[in-house]
């Protein structure tokens, strides 16, 4: 009796586990195509990226940690340039896991996203790809795009998901 219980478990861990990797393929491949397919938007110095609408995720499911953090290293890995592929994935991954660290304060949990992206992303514009203008500039043109993604698409989508978040349960 004693294993029939435990094997009912474990395919129930086992369900949770698969549930959790769907859900985290399925967001890496939205962040990616977002990015692809709004290119022009997603690249450069003023960039509003409208996958980073989807950092605010992680106060749904804990899923969207690894979801985005491939999402982006897939959009990086296209461009080419290792810089973007490492610290543009890791501000990412750091993002995440803050944001879903802030899960119990919804207001907040989009501004990770953007201080780090700001602060790392307008970082490496500024030394790894020379653009011509101050590290601060670099930093605040980064942020500026964020808070467009992540507060004017992202927290709207948060609010919205939030009264249907069963569909993310894990």
């Amino acid at each position: 009796m004693d294993r029939d219980k435990t094997e009912v478990k474990d395919k129930r861990n086992g369900n949770l586990n698969l549930r959790f990797w769907i859900q985290a393929a399925v967001i890496a491949a939205v962040y990616a195509v977002l990015t692809m397919v709004l290119a022009p938007l997603s690249y450069g110095l003023m960039q509003v990226r409208v996958s980073e609408a989807l950092t605010v995720l992680p106060c749904l499911t804990p899923a969207a940690i690894p979801g985005l953090f491939i999402g982006c290293l897939i959009a990086n890995t296209l461009t080419g340039n290792l810089i973007d592929i490492i610290f543009g994935s890791l501000a990412s991954l750091m993002a995440a896991l803050a944001s879903y660290k802030l899960r119990k304060i919804p207001q907040l949990v989009p501004l990770p996203p953007v201080v780090f992206n700001a602060v790392i992303i307008g970082a490496v514009l500024h030394y790894a790809y020379g653009v011509g203008a101050p590290l601060w500039s670099c930093m605040l043109w980064v942020g500026a795009g964020q808070l467009l993604a992540c507060y004017v698409l992202g927290y709207p989508l948060l609010k919205y998901l939030k009264k249907r978040e069963n569909i993310f349960r894990l």
